[in-house]
């Protein structure tokens, strides 16, 4: 994997495909290109400094999908190099809001939305974003 920053409240990273990801007809399967975006933005948060780990150890907080809107474009194929784009759009007490798309080349893949909430890592409820966490990202989103 290889990855740059585009700018604070975005970046890429570039995913090969091997050969677990696709299916029966050579294609990546639909379900795998939601492990390359959760990886598009687990490495975005560690560009900023954050460590997911670290963070559910010292704040007891980790993060959860709750909402995801996709639309599948095109397919990518065996040895392919996508490209996840991943863009912070909103910052809410306790959710994160991203754009996000897997492109080959200049072609889009897919497109997607998605909702990532904070929640407690013992209970699963929604907690909010560390006072430091929240601060952060909305100086990036700024």
């Amino acid at each position: 994997m290889h990855d740059s920053a585009v700018s604070p409240a975005a970046s890429t990273l570039d995913i090969r495909v091997y050969y677990e990801d696709t299916d029966a007809g050579g294609v990546v399967f639909y379900a795998n290109y939601l492990k390359f975006l959760e990886r598009g933005r687990t490495e975005w948060l560690r560009r900023l400094g954050v460590d997911q780990t670290e963070l559910a150890a010292t704040e007891n907080r980790i993060f959860v999908v709750k909402k995801l809107d996709i639309q599948y474009l095109r397919p990518a194929r065996l040895d392919d190099l996508v490209t996840v784009h991943s863009t912070l759009t909103r910052v809410g007490h306790a959710s994160l809001d991203f754009f996000q798309t897997a492109r080959l080349g200049d072609q889009a893949l897919c497109e997607s939305n998605v909702q990532v909430c904070c929640v407690d890592a013992a209970t699963l409820k929604p907690a909010g974003l560390p006072s430091f966490l929240r601060t952060l990202l909305k100086k990036v989103q700024a």
